[in-house]
């Protein structure tokens, strides 16, 4: 198969049609930690996964990837050649952004929770391209139905699946109604357009609770393999502000000058967190020139992260801290600091390590100017072949 560079390069003419995966769900229904488009099969999340089963065998001109806006920037480094959009508050909202990107004469709409769409399925969709302004995949009903205490006629009962194939200018205008449609067949066809209906696949199945992804053959496990990360921060004392030192509040005439209150050893293992992850560090989420930072509570950018790492699939495993400090004394402090970090983390305080140290009066720390912390921490994928449920 050939990718969008490879044929662009032999000067291909490329199809006239878009893939747009829809992905910035909140995953309410699925009671676990990480979101659902977030589990790993392997190293690959399942959003990934799912876009990649459907482009082995078919080029595009566009892969949207639509996502949340904390999501979007960690999305990015898995795979830059995608276009990635900011989700709406629903389906069609989410859809009607991704469509602003989207210049071919044909569209086709999947979710990243359907992960393994059989490529013969596919085919089947592809195969009438144009016969419709919607070709649609379905399953039939093959037990009795019964619709408001009455028996209905089985036969005349389709099951909708994705990914659904547009004409992009039909699912345009139908989106301009206001009113909010399930899926992008229902939006046309009460716009007056026609569609056509292929067969679809029980394998086609869309993850929307925790049973959904057990039963999913071809999906691998996650991977075992620990992520570990350091972080590293310095501040210098500043005399009359309140000092925070791995969230507690330190008996100290001086704080620590900061943009937010200045606890470094919180703000060491925030980046002990993302280093584990690959997500970057602290100054590229809470920047020291972000107005609404200022002043900021911690331990509550701590517990953004950790909800963010939840969020993608990770699960912490522990993390140690070494305060470097010629002064204040911090030994009974010590376990207050492991409580309040481990509540954060949903981890044993056991699996929390806090470690003081002086400098021996040598350099900056020695001479009472400030405090240095350096953390490690260890992150696991979130194991859905165990049932790891919400912390």
């Amino acid at each position: 198969m050939y990718n969008i560079v490879t044929l662009k390069e032999k000067g291909l003419n490329l199809p006239d049609l878009s893939l747009v995966m829809l992905g910035a769900g909140t995953s309410s229904r699925f009671k676990m930690s990480a979101k659902k488009q977030w589990l790993r099969t392997g190293h690959t999340p399942l959003w990934l996964y799912a876009t990649q089963n459907i482009i082995q065998n078919h080029t595009f001109n566009k892969v949207i990837i639509v996502c949340s806006k904390e999501e979007i920037e960690y999305m990015k480094l898995f795979n830059s050649s995608f276009t990635y959009v900011i989700g709406g508050n629903s389906r069609q909202e989410s859809l009607k952004n991704a469509l602003l990107h989207v210049k071919s004469k044909n569209v086709l709409v999947s979710d990243v929770a359907r992960t393994c769409v059989p490529q013969n399925m596919l085919q089947r969709i592809m195969d009438k391209t144009d016969c419709a302004d919607i070709i649609v995949p379905y399953l039939n009903v093959h037990d009795t139905v019964v619709y408001n205490g009455e028996t209905i006629n089985r036969d005349e009962v389709k099951l909708i699946q994705t990914p659904q194939l547009s004409n992009t200018n039909s699912l345009n205008n139908s989106l301009l109604n206001a009113k909010n449609f399930t899926d992008d067949s229902s939006a046309i066809k009460a716009n007056g357009g026609n569609v056509a209906y292929v067969l679809g696949d029980k394998k086609a199945n869309k993850v929307t609770e925790v049973e959904d992804i057990r039963i999913i053959s071809d999906l691998k496990k996650p991977s075992t393999d620990m992520f570990v990360g350091n972080g590293y921060d310095v501040h210098q004392f500043e005399l009359g502000k309140p000092m925070f030192l791995a969230g507690v509040k330190i008996k100290d005439k001086r704080g620590f000058k900061a943009h937010s209150d200045g606890d470094v050893a919180l703000h060491a293992l925030i980046d002990a967190l993302l280093g584990a992850s690959g997500a970057g560090d602290i100054g590229e989420l809470f920047p020291d020139t972000d107005m609404a930072h200022k002043g900021a509570d911690s331990k509550e950018l701590l517990k953004k992260v950790v909800s963010f790492l939840y969020n993608v699939g990770f699960k912490m495993v522990n993390c140690d801290l070494t305060i470097m400090a010629q002064s204040p004394k911090l030994f009974s402090y010590k376990k207050k600091m492991r409580e309040t970090i481990a509540d954060i983390l949903h981890i044993e305080s056991l699996h929390v390590n806090i470690k003081a140290t002086t400098t021996e009066k040598l350099g900056f720390i020695g001479r009472e100017e400030g405090v240095a912390v350096s953390a490690t921490a260890t992150l696991k994928y979130c194991n859905w072949k165990i049932n790891e449920i919400l912390y």
